[in-house]
Formats: C-alpha cells, structure tokens, sequence
C-alpha cells in the first residue's frame, strides 16, 4: 500500500514579500506549514541580504515553476561607488577600492552598453557548479575560482536615483541566470570605479508583482484564520505571461 502524503492537497501560489535576514527555504517551510499543505517549492532563490517577491507554489502549481523560472524579473539595487568586495555585497571583505565616484551623466551614458543579450561572469560567491561543487564553497576555502562568462538577457536599466557621490539606485529587467551582483560590479569598473550591492529588492517575478505579495506577518495570521485563503492564487497564474497556444 502507497504510503499517504502527509497534509492537505492544497494548490495555488502564494506570493511573499521577503524580508532581509532569511533565506528563501525557510519561507517555503512557513508557507507550508501555514497552509499545511503536502507540497511545496519556489521559482526562483533570494539570498538572505535580499528582499523581496518570491513565489511560493503548493501542490500542483509546483508543475508551473519551471515557466516561472524563465519569466522576466524586476529588481531595484544600490551600488556603493569605491569598494569591490570578494563578495560583491555587504558580506565580503574589501579587496579593491578606487577613489572614482561616477556622476549621473556618467552613469546614464554607461548603462545601454548592459541591455540586450550581454555575457556576464557569474560572482565567485555563486551557487554555480566547478568540478561537482558550488563555487561558493570552493571560495570559501579559498581555492581559486574561474567561471566562464555566460549569456543573458537585459532588457532594461534605468537610473532610479543617486545619492551623490557614494550611491546609486538603479531598476533592471532581465531574464533567467542574471547577477545583479555582477550587473554592479561590471557597472562600476565601466565607469572607471569599483562597487558592490549594498541593497537588492525583486519587485516583481513575470506576473507576479508587490501588489500580489503579502508579509510573514500576514502569513501567521493565516494560521490562526485557516478559512482566510484569499492570498492564494490559481495555478495558472504563473503564465499568465505567455501567449496562448492553440
């Protein structure tokens, strides 16, 4: 005999808003364990630094995540002009600095070179694969990390604002394998400078967007409300990006 599923057959997404300081399992856990539903997984990892849409499918919309993977995502970011870091975020430790700071007339002219179909050199600090393992953890045992530059896809890259001369906020739209981390870095030895993320937000995941999302602090109330299933949407929602086939 089939040994039965524990929890209830609940499917749909239910779209976060991430908080800083978490990573994307333990909220796939939460959301789980609010609904208790069987299944569960995401579309689509923020690291614990980030903020953030992320997509929670349960039960059959785990089917759809694939679609969601490669949808367009939208995020807003702050670089810090005149550090690079091993990581290049707030993590790592300095390893190049310049005393360069870009001004805006710098920085627009700079950015239509990063839109398109461009080549980007992952972070050393990434989840990719060297030799079976993660280049993260080969980093930080402090081997040598070589990764080879890959495709991807920007579709915009807009200066949102800047607090002049130490930061910028930009807003990029881009497909699936993007660093936003390397989109920084790259961005900051174009102007003539060194930089690294000091603040990254997704708002937005193909159709799903903030105001879709709902807090941690909402999902605890689910779980003392367990009729209050409004935030969970249709499966289908996830393509509600892609055309329609005959």
């Amino acid at each position: 005999m089939a040994r039965r599923k524990s929890g209830n057959p609940v499917h749909g997404w239910v779209i976060i808003d991430k908080p800083q300081g978490i990573g994307s399992t333990n909220i796939v856990g939460k959301v789980r364990w609010a609904y208790e539903a069987q299944k569960a997984g995401h579309a689509g990892t923020l690291d614990p630094l980030a903020s953030g849409i992320l997509p929670i499918a349960l039960g059959e919309a785990t089917k759809t995540v694939p679609y969601l993977m490669a949808a367009l995502k939208t995020y807003q970011f702050t670089v810090a002009w005149g550090a690079r870091t091993e990581t290049d975020d707030l993590e790592g430790a300095v390893v190049a600095e310049s005393d360069v700071r870009p001004n805006i007339n710098a920085i627009n002219q700079a950015l239509p070179a990063f839109i398109g179909e461009i080549e980007q050199i992952p972070p050393v600090y990434s989840a990719i694969k060297v030799d079976g393992e993660r280049a993260y953890t080969k980093a930080r045992r402090g081997d040598d990390v070589v990764l080879t530059p890959r495709k991807v896809v920007v579709k915009s890259f807009e200066l949102r604002s800047s607090a002049l001369p130490e930061c910028a906020t930009l807003e990029v739209i881009c497909g699936k394998g993007t660093y936003i981390r390397a989109l920084a870095r790259d961005l900051a030895q174009a102007l003539g400078t060194e930089g690294h993320v000091t603040m990254l937000r997704r708002t937005a995941v193909g159709p799903f967007n903030l105001e879709r999302a709902i807090s941690l602090e909402k999902l605890d109330d689910l779980r003392h409300s367990a009729a209050d299933f409004r935030p969970l949407l249709p499966v289908m929602t996830a393509l509600d990006d892609i055309p329609a086939l005959a």
